[in-house]
C-alpha cells in the first residue's frame, strides 16, 4: 500500500494527529515527507510528550517506520539535525539526495522581501530556495558534508517498499496553484504534487486521505469567508496559535463547503479525516467509537459525507495520537 496525506483547508488541520496515528496503527516500511519545507509545523502529542515539528514526518512514532524526507522538499540542515535528536531517531531517518538546501542566504532574502510584509510569510528562506532551485543554482543535499550520512535515493527506496505513508504539508486552499493566490506557500501541496515530492507516480497510489479539522482557521493573511475575532473564537473554544510562528491562527466557525469540494476534486481524495470533534461538539474527548459520539457531532459527520461525497473513515476525539475513531474496514 502506497497511502498519501493531504490537507484541505488552509493547513493546521490536524494532519500530525492523523499522520501519527496512521503510522502507529498501519506499521509502513517507510514515513516519508511531501511539501515545501521547514515552514510547515506539525504538533504530535505522543505518549504523554508534545512534540513540534518543522522537517520531520509525524509519523516518526513508529519505532519501526524508517523516516524520510522526499526530493521535493527544501530542507535546512540545521532544524533537521536538531529534530533527530529531539525524536531520537539517529540511524533510521534519510533524506534524499537531491533535496533544495536551505542556506543562511536563503532565510535572509526571506526576512527581508517586501512580499514577507504582504502576505505573511514564515520566513524560514523556503520561497527563496524554491527560487532558488527554479534559477538553477542551488545547493543540493548531496553536496552538503555534514548530511552525507543521511542522505539516500528515497524516490528508489519508496517505490521499492511495499508500504509507504506519504505527509504532505501545508493545507490546499495554500496551493500556489490552487489556492488563494498571492497569499499562499511557494509551491502546489496538492496529492499528485505531494507524490512527486517523494517519487511515486500517480498510479501507484492506492489511497489519498484528505484533512480537515471540524472549523476553519488560517495563520497569515488573504481572503477568509466568515471569519470571526479572537475573543468570539475564545469563546467558542476555537482560537488556535501557528506552530511556527506562534501567530494567532484566524477562525472561522464553518466549514467551507465549495472550496472542500474543490480539494476533494484537485486531490482525487478517497478518504476524509476530521479533527478537532471534540472542540466543536464537547462531550466527545477521548471516544474510540462511532457509536459513542453525541448525536449532534454524527449529524454532523453524515452530513459532511453526503456533501463531499467522500467517506469519513478517521475521526479525531482528542490531541492525543490515540484519540480516534478509526472506521477504515468499516467503509472501504
Amino acid at each position: 500500500m502506497k497511502n498519501i496525506l493531504v490537507g484541505g483547508q488552509y493547513g493546521d488541520e490536524g494532519k500530525g494527529k492523523i499522520s501519527s496515528y496512521i503510522a502507529l496503527k498501519d506499521s509502513p516500511e517507510i514515513v516519508a515527507r511531501g511539501g515545501v519545507g521547514p515552514n510547515a509545523g506539525h504538533k504530535v502529542l505522543y505518549d504523554g510528550q508534545w512534540y513540534s515539528l518543522r522537517m520531520l514526518p509525524s509519523g516518526f512514532v513508529n519505532p519501526d517506520s524508517k523516516v524520510m524526507i522526499g526530493p521535493g522538499v527544501s530542507v535546512d540542515p540545521e532544524v533537521f539535525t536538531k529534530e533527530i535528536e529531539m525524536t531520537g531517531t539517529e540511524g533510521r531517518v534519510f533524506v534524499d539526495k537531491r533535496c533544495t538546501t536551505i542556506t543562511a542566504k536563503h532565510k535572509e532574502e526571506d526576512a527581508a522581501a517586501a512580499l514577507s510584509k504582504k502576505i505573511g510569510t514564515t520566513k524560514t528562506g523556503c520561497g527563496p530556495s524554491v527560487t532558488s532551485r527554479a534559477r538553477r543554482d542551488a545547493v543540493l543535499m548531496q553536496d552538503v558534508p555534514e548530511m552525507q550520512n543521511y542522505v539516500v535515493d528515497v524516490a528508489q527506496a519508496v517505490n521499492n517498499a511495499k508500504n509507504v505513508f506519504v505527509e504532505g504539508s501545508q493545507g490546499f486552499m495554500l496551493s500556489c496553484l490552487y489556492g488563494t493566490y498571492p497569499f499562499v506557500t511557494s509551491k502546489d501541496v496538492s496529492a499528485s504534487t505531494i507524490a512527486a515530492d517523494v517519487g511515486l507516480g500517480p498510479a501507484s497510489i492506492d489511497q489519498v486521505i484528505m484533512v480537515i479539522k471540524a472549523y476553519t482557521t488560517r495563520v497569515g493573511n488573504g481572503p477568509f469567508p466568515e471569519e470571526i475575532g479572537v475573543e468570539e473564537a475564545v469563546k467558542l473554544n476555537f482560537q488556535e496559535y501557528g506552530t511556527v510562528t506562534g501567530r494567532p491562527r484566524r477562525t472561522s466557525p464553518e466549514l467551507h463547503w465549495e472550496d472542500l469540494k474543490f480539494a476533494v476534486q484537485v486531490n482525487s481524495a478517497t478518504q476524509i479525516a476530521v479533527t478537532k470533534i471534540d472542540i466543536r461538539f464537547p462531550g466527545n474527548e477521548g471516544k474510540t467509537k462511532f457509536e459513542e459520539l453525541t448525536a449532534e457531532a454524527r449529524r454532523f459527520l453524515d452530513q459532511l459525507e453526503a456533501k463531499l461525497g467522500v467517506p469519513v473513515t478517521l475521526i479525531g476525539t482528542g490531541p492525543d495520537a490515540k484519540h480516534i475513531i478509526d472506521r477504515r474496514e468499516e467503509l472501504l
